[in-house]
């Protein structure tokens, strides 16, 4: 079956834990997302209408990305994802590639996914996928914090993790467990957040459909002659 929208295909990834994981394991999975939810404050998420403030990414070809850069000739489409080898980014941005990349360079607006892993394991996923747009790392979740999207991993994920003998800041490099929610950020070029869309479930991801739509309207249309 064909899985035309980012939900289809994210739920076929879930389908496929449902069918080959343990359950204790799956029930973390699901609980982790759950209380995420839960606990969720859009009070302190970016909004449309805020004034973003200079930041800078590290682009993982090197060199740093900038607002004043990204916004220098169009908009600014950010992407926030988790790191390089998250299974549902490794779906969510070739997605974005197939759906959400040629719209944007059309218009001419900038596509960045941007992840606080460091830049040297995080190139791998541009990589993996022959990305076109930017990846960028968010040093320190500097930028993701800021707009209020991090999260820190329950106790009971950590606690698994542990017993695998894993860590996700030894993955990411950041040495901590925090990591961002899903969410797109539009800037326009005077630095005015125009769209904003945040998820606290990692397997609920912003289709490419809404993102274009308004980039588009912040793109005078051109004149008949």
């Amino acid at each position: 079956m064909s899985q035309d929208t980012l939900r289809e295909r994210l739920a076929a990834l879930h389908a496929e834990r449902v069918r080959t994981w343990e359950p204790a394991a799956l029930k973390i999975n699901i609980d982790q997302r759950a209380r995420l939810v839960e606990a969720a404050d859009p009070d302190a998420w970016v909004k449309v209408g805020d004034k973003v403030a200079p930041f800078v990414l590290k682009d993982v070809e090197g060199g740093d990305l900038t607002l004043e850069s990204l916004t220098a000739k169009g908009p600014a489409v950010l992407i926030f994802f988790r790191f390089a080898g998250c299974p549902a980014c490794n779906i969510a941005l070739p997605y974005y590639e197939e759906r959400l990349a040629p719209a944007l360079a059309a218009i001419g607006a900038t596509l960045t996914a941007v992840s606080p892993q460091v830049p040297e394991r995080l190139g791998e996923i541009r990589a993996r996928h022959g990305l076109s747009y930017k990846v960028a790392a968010d040093l320190g979740n500097e930028l993701g914090r800021r707009f209020g999207v991090t999260y820190v991993a329950d106790q009971a994920s950590q606690d698994a993790q542990r017993a695998k003998g894993s860590f996700i800041g030894d993955v990411t490099g950041t040495g901590t467990w925090e990591l961002p929610q899903p969410a797109v950020v539009v800037i326009d070029r005077k630095g005015v957040v125009r769209f904003a869309d945040v998820s606290p479930d990692w397997l609920a991801r912003t289709e490419a459909d809404p993102i274009i739509a308004a980039v588009r309207a912040l793109t005078p249309a051109p004149v008949a002659v």
